[in-house]
């Protein structure tokens, strides 16, 4: 079938004779103008009516986890786990503690150091526990001395009696109202020639491992 141009004065002319549509047919064509001169003159313009595309077939591609998908997840959680264990433990609430010294009642030393006669007692009054960076306690003995290696370092404040603390450089004596300063890493005899009581201050609280 030939196709057919519409021209404005086609239109014109079918409005002129009363009839109000045009159909189209596939291929007709119709000219800017002629669809300008159907809007004026109420003329309808009907288009042809466009075939039906043909079906598309869909191709299902199975699901697959992106690449490197598992492996990505598995390193975000070993992550968040390093992160936890490196993460400092919550510390204590840090307040004021007080020590009622006068009626504390020491327990024997915990160490082994073989001067059963010197009777040495120790107790912590402040430690790690109170979120204190540093550790406090009383100490006492009786007549001897004992060999001690200091891992963290200590002051002794002499509370009764007389308190020797002999070095391979010589002997310091601490008496009632002396302060001591020991350094970490020294070897020391903690010692007295009668009796001796002193408030001692370590830093780190931990100082007995």
């Amino acid at each position: 079938m030939p196709k057919k141009c519409y021209t404005a004065q086609d239109v014109k002319n079918l409005a002129d004779q009363r009839v109000f549509e045009l159909r189209l047919q596939k291929g007709d064509l119709i000219t800017p103008l002629a669809r300008d001169q159907a809007r004026e003159s109420g003329v309808c313009i009907i288009e042809p009516e466009a075939a039906p595309p043909p079906p598309q077939t869909m191709t299902v591609i199975p699901s697959q986890p992106a690449a490197g998908g598992l492996e990505a997840q598995v390193r975000q959680i070993v992550a968040k786990l390093l992160e936890q264990e490196a993460a400092p433990a919550a510390s204590p609430a840090r307040s004021v503690v007080h020590v009622d010294g006068r009626g504390l009642t020491m327990p024997p030393f915990p160490f082994e150091i073989h001067r059963p006669e010197m009777d040495v007692r120790l107790e912590d009054v402040i430690t790690a526990q109170h979120g204190c960076p540093m550790a406090a306690g009383f100490m006492s003995m009786h007549k001897g001395s004992f060999p001690w290696t200091l891992t963290y370092d200590e002051i002794e404040f002499v509370i009764e009696g007389e308190l020797h603390i002999t070095t391979d450089k010589g002997t310091v004596v601490g008496k009632p109202g002396d302060v001591i300063y020991i350094p970490k890493g020294t070897k020391i005899s903690f010692g007295t020639p009668q009796w001796a009581k002193f408030l001692y201050v370590t830093h780190p609280a931990e100082w007995a491992g």
